[in-house]
């Protein structure tokens, strides 16, 4: 007997000092996390290459997705706990009752969201009863209606083709279609169609597209710590970019499946966000600059070319006291 209950005491001893171990409320399962190939989101890559996740006592499955909506689609149907995509897409999933928080601007795009055209096209008002391939309900598609409501047009003048970035990307090179709404690098592929050009980007509309990364409400409740460490990753990612560029160009381009100098290229139409931008952004002021002024624009947007049936409710969207705590700690 006295036997039998110093092991039941054991035992319940060790369960306790397990439970005290385990880190974040007792669940130390992966967090699952979504990227594809964007430059924003490539530095992600070198976090799980070089264990900055295990170093910031985060266990990270990073998730790899050929197809930049398929990861979308993952966040919203709970395979993901986090991912990169855009302000729009994540308005846009939103909408349709995904419950998902920005907590982190990745970047900016300036210049590697394009819309290309064959030859022939020279002006946005060209584009009128034409074949443009697009990933719908994208960044790109989004960029591609801003492009068109500057000049006079809306969607139903033009014949969309609705098809995955790199099968748009392909049907534009082959003579498939007359435009195609693409993002580096499938550009590079794009602009290989002899006679083709860029007709407008998202050079052309500054702040029109942020990258973020989009957690779950859940995750955020459940484990704060968690999400805590996604950004301190982040950070001390760029910081180890700035440290070891050489190393960093070739992990992300391997990623991305391309050169280094192709890699170089392309990133340079994107601005990647240091912790005072993010501070900026996050900050409640009324231009392009402020994340709350950019979303309502383009909720207000998306509802008019019917890609959302109503605005819908924003004030829950951005939290930014994860950047504010990393900012804090480094002064």
């Amino acid at each position: 007997m006295r036997k039998s209950l110093s092991l039941c005491t054991l035992f319940v001893l060790s369960l306790l000092l397990a439970i005290s171990c385990t880190p974040y409320g007792g669940d130390s399962r992966e967090i699952q996390v979504g990227f594809s190939v964007w430059p924003g989101w490539l530095p992600w890559q070198i976090a799980a290459n070089e264990n900055l996740f295990t170093a910031n006592n985060i266990q990270v499955n990073l998730k790899w997705f050929d197809g930049y909506l398929d990861s979308i689609n993952a966040l919203n149907s709970g395979k993901l706990d986090a991912n990169s995509q855009t302000l729009n897409d994540t308005i846009s999933s939103v909408a349709a009752g995904s419950d998902q928080v920005i907590v982190l601007v990745n970047d900016n795009s300036t210049g590697n969201d394009k819309i290309i055209v064959r030859e022939g096209i020279n002006t946005i008002a060209d584009l009128k009863g034409k074949k443009v391939a697009v990933e719908e309900g994208t960044v790109d598609h989004f960029l591609l209606l801003l492009g068109m409501k500057k000049a006079g047009l809306t969607s139903n003048d033009i014949i969309l083709q609705p098809l995955e970035t790199g099968a748009a990307s392909a049907a534009f090179v082959a003579g498939q279609v007359d435009a195609v709404g693409v993002f580096a690098p499938f550009t590079n592929k794009a602009l290989e169609r002899p006679g083709s050009k860029e007709l407008f980007s998202s050079r052309d509309f500054p702040g029109a597209i942020p990258d973020h990364l989009v957690v779950t409400r859940q995750l955020i409740k459940e484990r704060p710590q968690d999400v805590q460490a996604l950004v301190n990753t982040w950070f001390e990612t760029l910081d180890y970019i700035k440290a070891n560029p050489e190393k960093s160009n070739e992990i992300m381009a391997k990623r991305a499946g391309v050169t280094v100098d192709e890699y170089k290229k392309y990133a340079e139409g994107t601005k990647i966000f240091s912790v005072e931008d993010n501070l900026q952004a996050f900050s409640s002021t009324s231009n392009i600059v402020s994340l709350k002024y950019t979303a309502q624009e383009i909720a207000k947007f998306i509802v008019e070319a019917k890609l959302a049936k109503k605005v819908p409710d924003l004030s829950q969207i951005f939290d930014d006291r994860f950047v504010k705590a990393y900012a804090a700690k480094q002064k």
